[in-house]
């Protein structure tokens, strides 16, 4: 059977095919769904012991809790919570559960089902549902709360796709859950896709769905009612993985990509036959000072190998210019580097539109920044803000005119590490600040789709991605140059 993302990914693509002019929809519910219950549960029952001064919960953790919500007293009993102290326990569990402060403090997303949202969020003519067995009454706190946990992600939850059971606590949820379909439906939506952890719901939802256009994903996690429920065409799955759900030609096409640390003849060839238009090099002088090579580690932190053979930048322009891509220089030095890295781009008639210049403030100071605007004023000119990044936050006021001083130099982007804490409310400040922004240092294929969609203006990464067939820097095995050779490479773009 495959994946249930990879199954979601097909089917995605064959309904939007088919109708290419309607509303698409997904239709996800909440609890159990894309809230980790857990965590909800764990709250209410530390907050028992924190106002009764009790020690039944102290050593609870997460891990601990393998209980439907509904069930929590068989948790009690197997933690040994005396009889007589259960029935006291049970009132204040089912008076906080789904209290405001619990709502708002306690939820938390299983990992990637946000960026899941996400992704079908900024498709086109494509809408996320939530389909949940909430009632009413806490339609507020319930939006308030999934748009605060989804503003990391960029992902947002509005009024008119959220159906709730509209009889209150006691309503049938199985019942709700199909008037919540047949609502979204008589909207003008087509559902391809409905995601929910209970299996009597996916089979409630099978019944009205008598074509079997609507894919059915059972999240794995905790269920109530019984797995022999399920629809036999339905799709069980544990993990919201991104690598199984986005292709690599489904990325979106104004996020420019760029390959870093093209330093060496494998990781060129690599990028030459891929589908990325910029390469990243780290550009630095030889230990003589003649010649301009490619090479990340200085030669005073890692002195030069015996069988190191170093790539020059002469070496590199004319093949990434006859393959049609554009090349990112990131220049370790100021002065001589600069002087020499500029004669050789002017003697090979490189474009300024062709061009992306990166380097540290500290390094390249405003003169170098200065000489690089006035030589390619049509480049890209960049330069890295981690450092920045606690002003952005605290002081913004004073971090603007910053960027504004910079940009006075000619930096017309800048860069911050995947890393980074706090890297959305950046991206967001940049944004309405009206800057453009670079996310680099991005480990993995997850990482990367994750960064994608967060929708910078660019993404760099090492493109070590095994899955795509990529294998990028770090894929040797002294995880700095390549013990690999690209057997099929065309002729005109071989180095």
């Amino acid at each position: 059977m495959k994946d249930w993302m990879k199954k979601l990914e097909l089917h995605y693509e064959r309904i939007r095919n088919r109708y290419p002019k309607d509303r698409l929809m997904i239709l996800f519910d909440i609890d159990g769904t894309i809230l980790d219950m857990r965590h909800t549960i764990h709250y209410a029952l530390k907050s028992f012991d924190d106002l009764h001064g009790t020690p039944f919960f102290r050593y609870l953790k997460i891990g601990d809790i393998a209980v439907h919500e509904t069930e929590v007293e068989a948790l009690l009993e197997k933690l040994a919570v005396p009889e007589e102290e259960r029935n006291r326990v049970m009132e204040w569990y089912e008076k906080t559960c789904w209290s405001a402060d619990a709502i708002l403090e306690s939820h938390r997303p299983f990992m990637g089902v946000m960026e899941v949202i996400r992704w079908f969020q900024i498709q086109p003519d494509t809408f996320v549902g939530l389909n949940t067995g909430r009632p009413e009454c806490i339609r507020t706190e319930t939006l308030y709360s999934i748009n605060k946990i989804g503003q990391e992600f960029k992902a947002n939850f509005s009024h008119e796709l959220l159906y709730m059971n509209a009889n209150g606590w006691e309503g049938d949820i199985i019942t709700s859950k199909v008037a919540g379909v047949l609502h979204f439906q008589r909207s003008g939506y087509r559902i391809f896709a409905f995601i929910d952890n209970e299996p009597e719901n996916l089979r409630a939802v099978s019944d009205v769905d008598p074509q079997k256009q609507i894919l059915l994903l059972h999240a794995d996690t905790l269920f109530k009612s019984k797995r022999r429920r399920l629809p036999p065409h339905a799709v069980s799955g544990k993990r919201y993985d991104l690598t199984k759900l986005i292709h690599e030609k489904a990325l979106p096409q104004h996020v420019q990509l760029v390959w870093h640390g093209v330093n060496d003849e494998g990781n060129l060839r690599q990028f030459l036959a891929s589908g990325i238009r910029w390469a990243e090099c780290d550009v630095r002088l030889d230990p003589t000072g003649e010649k301009i090579v490619l090479r990340d580690d200085s030669f005073e932190s890692v002195s030069l190998q015996e069988d190191e053979e170093l790539l020059t930048l002469e070496e590199i322009l004319d093949p990434i210019r006859r393959a049609g891509k554009s090349l990112k220089l990131d220049l370790k030095e100021n002065g001589v580097l600069i002087d020499q890295t500029l004669s050789i781009l002017n003697r090979h008639s490189y474009d300024g539109k062709n061009l992306w210049f990166n380097g540290r403030i500290d390094e390249l100071k405003p003169e170098g920044f200065r000489r690089l605007a006035e030589a390619f004023p049509q480049s890209i000119i960049q330069c890295p803000i981690d450092s920045l990044i606690p002003l952005i936050l605290s002081v913004p006021g004073k971090a603007l005119a910053l960027l504004d001083t910079f940009r006075d130099w000619g930096v017309n982007r800048y860069s911050m590490s995947w890393k980074s804490p706090s890297i959305h409310c950046v991206l967001n400040k940049l944004d309405k600040w009206g800057f453009e922004a670079n996310i680099y240092n991005v480990p993995d294929l997850e990482s990367f789709l994750r960064a994608v969609l967060l929708l910078p203006v660019s993404v760099t990464s090492d493109f070590n991605f095994p899955r795509w067939h990529y294998y990028g820097r770090g894929s040797g095995g002294n995880q700095k140059r390549h013990t690999y050779g690209i057997i099929r490479t065309p002729q005109s773009l071989s180095v």
